[in-house]
């Protein structure tokens, strides 16, 4: 998780963030009619306010066309680009200011007010002379969340939505698997008040610095935002809800939800997205769920985009390079889209198959990347290969001194590492400065700290160029004698020349190893099964001769919340509750710690 991590806050390809203005070029003012300070009423009487933009017909009145929204918290001026775009191309477009943000009414509860307030947004639009009662959104993060949770409620007048990079609620943000992250603070700041505090969010050096100092200080996690200096009531409340309850559980579709939910669905993630996890669990859900009606009416694209890049698309993201064919025209392909479910027009051409995402080339040249398909995300992942971790004498403490992946059973076994609570030397020693954005994803700093604090476990050289494409996983045995402590584990390639490629990460709480949303202790000494199987999705060309490398360590960074191993509220921990896990990962032939790769 630690590498993925170093990715996000160095790139900027985190959960909760609004995305940059596109890149193609912008219509003229000709080209639409803007009406300011709209508002809307809601169920409660609350007005939320929106900016509207509408097709200009030289000839006569407004049109009348389908009308497409985005609910946001960044404030409706940060999306004027995509806005205009879409009035100029025959469209209604209106950026909508969540409740209690921008020039809206009521108070800001983030997640809280989005399904029934989308739904009043919906069929307000749907009344409008403008509206031909045809209402769609757009949006990804926060405004792909909201989309979800419109859907959820059912408003008559929602024609289709193209949910993005959507957040999940209790399973990917705030907390990632129950882990808290430091992150949260950072994104509150952004959206405290009534408008955004881009300049202050988007300062990197005074994030790194007061995530150390926190860090190395060693504060109860439920004070870091006072410790940052903006004391936040939706902190408290996130963190009063540690567990995936039903706080979180209100904000998603229900399983009843997500049979009934029958309109047309395209949603869209990346490899690298903070997200990628909330997204595909959305589309996971509505594919188990829905009829087989509506299951061929959602399509999927995988990009190999970061956060960010899923609404603007880039070739590479901290030194990965994706190649041109990952720089997808999504405004055009929207609007093919919107056209398509809304106007009867032809279905997109790029939409080949249920399920779309593009292949990786091999090497790091981003050359000859391609866009693939298939019928089903499910079909993607079958038939893994399963990588037996095993060591020799349980020496697999670093780098030069790894365990193996290997295809064979191992009969006996087991390997350890420490985890302090009280050790700072990894965040002081490798977070501490701020990483070059141009090279972080290649960065080793990590890997090659790995020694009494970790495990590392390599493959065979592999014999040819190997496609790797599905979702892998991760089962470890393990045992503590500690009650609680966390996990991480991060699956990189290493090429021939030593360049490491980031594929796939996790992190867990052991306490939460059967269900995020039941904690269950664990006995000193006793054996626990822990799956990492977040259901990430990676599509890449191994080259011939590289090796996959698996790191297994405890998430000792500034970047997340610290377990102090008590088995207590880790929110509320501190120094006293300090002890130190002393952890066995066990491989032998009752207890086989295996990683499971779909390598084609």
């Amino acid at each position: 998780m630690l590498v993925f991590t170093a990715l996000l806050v160095a790139c900027g390809a985190r959960a909760q963030t609004p995305a940059p203005t596109p890149t193609p070029a912008q219509p003229s003012a000709a080209d639409y009619q803007l009406r300011w300070a709209v508002k809307i009423p809601l169920r409660d009487k609350v007005e939320l306010n929106a900016t509207l933009y509408l097709p200009r017909n030289s000839d006569g009145p407004t049109p009348r066309t389908p009308v497409i929204f985005t609910l946001t918290p960044y404030i409706s001026d940060t999306y004027h680009a995509r806005a205009a775009y879409f009035a100029s191309h025959g469209y209604a477009f209106a950026l909508v200011d969540v409740r209690g943000r921008g020039n809206s009414g009521g108070d800001f509860e983030p997640f809280a007010n989005e399904a029934r307030d989308g739904h009043d947004v919906v069929e307000w639009f749907a009344q409008q002379p403008f509206c031909d009662g045809k209402v769609t959104m757009w949006g990804g993060s926060y405004a792909g969340f909201d989309q979800w949770a419109t859907a959820k409620e059912f408003p008559p007048h929602l024609a289709t939505i193209v949910p993005v990079a959507s957040a999940h609620q209790g399973v990917d943000f705030p907390f990632p698997n129950n882990v808290g992250a430091t992150y949260d603070v950072q994104w509150l700041t952004l959206t405290s008040g009534r408008t955004v505090q881009n300049n202050l969010f988007g300062d990197p050096q005074f994030w790194r610095a007061k995530f150390l100092e926190a860090y190395k200080k060693q504060i109860p996690f439920k004070t870091l935002d006072t410790f940052i200096g903006n004391p936040s009531a939706n902190f408290q409340r996130w963190i009063a809800h540690p567990s995936y309850d039903t706080y979180w559980q209100g904000m998603a579709p229900t399983r009843e939800q997500y049979q009934k939910i029958g309109l047309p669905i395209l949603s869209i993630t990346g490899q690298y997205d903070g997200d990628e996890l909330g997204a595909l669990t959305y589309y996971w859900n509505h594919i188990a769920n829905a009829s087989p009606e509506a299951r061929v009416n959602h399509f999927l694209i995988i990009g190999p985009w970061d956060h960010a890049g899923t609404r603007t698309p880039a070739d590479d993201v901290g030194g990965v390079k994706f190649g041109p064919g990952a720089l997808l025209d999504l405004n055009d392909l929207h609007r093919q889209w919107y056209d398509w479910t809304m106007k009867g027009k032809p279905k997109p051409e790029f939409l080949k198959d249920q399920v779309a995402y593009y292949l990786l080339p091999a090497g790091n040249s981003g050359a000859n990347g391609e866009w693939k398909y298939a019928g089903s995300l499910e079909a993607l992942s079958a038939n893994p290969r399963a990588f037996f971790l095993d060591s020799n004498g349980g020496d697999a403490n670093g780098v030069f001194r790894s365990g193996a992946l290997t295809e064979n059973k191992p009969k006996e076994g087991a390997d350890s590492f420490t985890y302090d609570p009280l050790d700072t030397r990894r965040g002081e020693n490798i977070e501490s400065v701020e990483p070059d954005k141009q090279k972080a994803a290649l960065d080793q700093q990590y890997a090659l700290s790995i020694g009494e604090n970790g495990l590392v476990y390599h493959t065979d050289p592999l014999p040819n160029e190997t496609p790797l494409v599905g979702s892998p996983k991760l089962t470890l045995w393990v045992s503590i004698d500690t009650p609680d402590t966390d996990l991480s584990a991060d699956l990189y390639e290493i090429q021939p020349d030593g360049t490491s490629i980031p594929l796939w990460s996790d992190v867990r709480r052991l306490r939460y190893r059967e269900s995020i949303s039941n904690e269950k202790l664990v006995k000193p000494g006793e054996i626990v099964r822990c799956d990492f199987a977040p259901g990430l999705f990676v599509a890449r060309k191994l080259a011939k001769g590289s090796r996959l490398r698996l790191i297994v360590s405890s998430p000792n960074s500034i970047a997340f919340q610290k377990n102090y191993n008590s088995g207590g509220v880790v929110a509320d921990e501190t120094t006293q509750d300090a002890r130190t896990a002393h952890v066995k990962i066990h491989h032998d032939a009752e207890h086989l710690s295996a990683m499971e790769v779909p390598l084609r």
